[in-house]
């Protein structure tokens, strides 16, 4: 398929900058074969069953948006630039893989300080990318990182405004654990610890793994062909309890439900060989329409880029036909878009 074949056009003002306050409030499309339903999110609970599984990911973003200057004698003297530092990973070695703007004003062995406390050194430069080591480490390196940084908005966002404090609470799902994300699973911010206590109450139950987003889930598609496009890889992790969790449901005939792309595409890619089992590492998945799906029979997902891989995910999982009615509806009844924009729910 073509990548225009996932384009469409949507008007600025449809672009969220704030999310919906409360979070409940965001509004819900219900999609379930040829209809469609604009409920709220607050609704979610009549769109689920006893035995039904929701599965979250429960990955923490970190505060990845690091903002310095590099200082550097010369011959005109002391002369400084300031920088800007996006963390994309951790690397085994304990030095960070990193997007510093602009590189060109940084050499090798040069030191960006961030606040009094805390600066990285550069170590190398990688296709395009820096390999940054930090004066700190550990849980100094923690707290001094939650000083200082920033959330690592979406570039649809962080190019109408720069993060705030109110970020740190917004773009954070109200149960995540396990730092190492750069990017919100976007769809859980929906949910709050009320609704999932009134989830659990109606005997839906909720499984949890891990994929920690990366800043490569914005990359665009540049080629024609989506078949030559190379996905980023992302590390995740799905544990024997949650392939036990989920296989029961299964096997109960009940349905399962992840909410947010990253969820279905991490037990996707554990059910590659056939079925569910565990998995821990990168995976790099690629869904396109005509995907076979092993285990997700629903998807609660927000509303996705033009000519992005998630539009192919979501083209997948309904078809690209039922898609485009999907958000052409959507567009004409003013549902908000991208990261902090409102919900679907998608069933095959």
């Amino acid at each position: 398929m073509k990548l225009s074949d996932f384009d469409f056009d949507l008007p600025e003002d449809r672009i969220a900058v704030r999310p919906a306050v409360p979070r409940e409030a965001a509004r819900l499309l219900v999609a379930q074969g040829t209809g469609i339903a604009d409920l709220h999110v607050a609704d979610l609970l009549d769109q689920f069953r006893a035995g039904d599984r929701l599965v979250l990911n429960d990955t923490k973003v970190i505060p990845a948006r690091l903002f310095g200057t590099r200082a550097r004698d010369g011959v005109e003297g002391l002369t400084q630039a300031k920088i800007d530092v996006t963390l994309l990973a951790p690397r085994g070695d304990g030095n960070w893989l990193a997007l510093v703007k602009p590189l060109r004003k940084i050499k090798e062995g040069e030191t960006v300080v961030f606040t009094d406390g805390l600066s990285a050194r550069l170590i190398a430069k990688e296709d395009g990318a820096a390999i940054l080591a930090f004066n700190l480490e550990g849980s100094a390196f923690d707290e001094a990182l939650e000083a200082a940084g920033a959330m690592p908005l979406p570039p649809y966002i962080a190019a109408k405004r720069p993060a705030d404090a109110q970020d740190h609470v917004d773009y954070q799902t109200v149960f995540a654990r396990h730092k190492g994300a750069v990017a919100a699973p976007t769809a859980s911010l929906h949910l709050t610890t009320e609704m999932l206590e009134a989830l659990a109450k109606k005997g839906v139950d909720v499984t949890y793994v891990t994929l920690h987003v990366g800043a490569g889930t914005f990359l665009p598609v540049k080629v024609d062909d989506i078949s030559d496009h190379k996905m980023h890889a992302e590390w995740g992790e799905v544990t024997a309890q949650a392939v036990a969790e989920i296989a029961g449901t299964k096997a109960a005939g009940h349905r399962v439900i992840p909410v947010g792309t990253t969820a279905l595409r991490l037990i996707e890619t554990a059910a590659r060989a056939g079925e569910l089992a565990p998995w821990v590492g990168p995976t790099d998945i690629f869904i396109t329409p005509g995907f076979e799906f092993r285990v997700a029979d629903g998807l609660m997902t927000n509303f996705h880029l033009p000519k992005s891989t998630l539009m192919m995910l979501v083209s997948a999982f309904l078809t690209p036909k039922a898609i485009r009615y999907i958000y052409e509806h959507a567009i004409a009844e003013g549902y908000r878009f991208f990261s902090y924009g409102d919900s679907s729910l998608l069933w095959r």
